[in-house]
């Protein structure tokens, strides 16, 4: 089978197609504590994310997964919600984007870090193909480690995915010999 994309888009750095949003916590984005709802959050986190694969890849791209989602520290109304979106790497068309979280209190100026997130997102095209991305050319030490660190995580998705269907594969072929069994 000959290769699917024959030449491979130029390189981007990381900082190239970096997001930051902001955000005021108001009453309909809290729960009954006054804190953000968490999937306010995370939708705020998932649209930052899809910018930043969108700025690297130069198409539409959509998520794939969310890796994790970490909450680290809650966010209340009348804070501000500072949110960057980079990304890490990218693969043939995959590439994942992280993103990190900061609530900002606007009375005293005090910025905590509250939460972080890895997500995937592929480039597609109109009719929902994937669609080969630029690599990501690290510039920075930083930039290095997060690139690294995202080889890892890829991996470890892959062998949680074949694990789960190698389970799958054998809960199915012992609910078939359960099922003779019985018969």
């Amino acid at each position: 089978m000959g290769e699917e994309f024959p030449h491979k888009p130029a390189g981007k750095p990381p900082l190239a197609s970096a997001v930051e949003m902001m955000h005021l916590v108001l009453p309909n984005h809290a729960n009954q504590l006054g804190n953000v709802l968490g999937g306010q959050l995370m939708q705020w986190m998932d649209i930052a994310a899809a910018l930043a694969a969108m700025r690297h890849a130069g198409k539409v791209c959509v998520t794939a997964a969310v890796d994790s989602i970490s909450f680290l520290e809650p966010i209340r109304i009348g804070h501000i919600v500072h949110i960057f979106a980079t990304v890490n790497r990218a693969f043939r068309t995959s590439m994942e984007v992280g993103v990190k979280v900061f609530r900002e209190d606007p009375i005293n100026g005090t910025r905590t870090h509250a939460a972080s997130a890895y997500l995937t997102f592929v480039a597609i095209d109109q009719y929902g193909k994937p669609l080969p991305v630029p690599p990501v050319e690290p510039q920075t030490l930083e930039e290095q480690r997060r690139w690294q660190e995202a080889e890892f995580r890829r991996q470890q998705r892959l062998q949680q995915r074949e694990y789960l269907r190698q389970l799958r594969q054998q809960h199915a072929a012992d609910v078939s010999q359960a099922s003779e069994e019985l018969r």
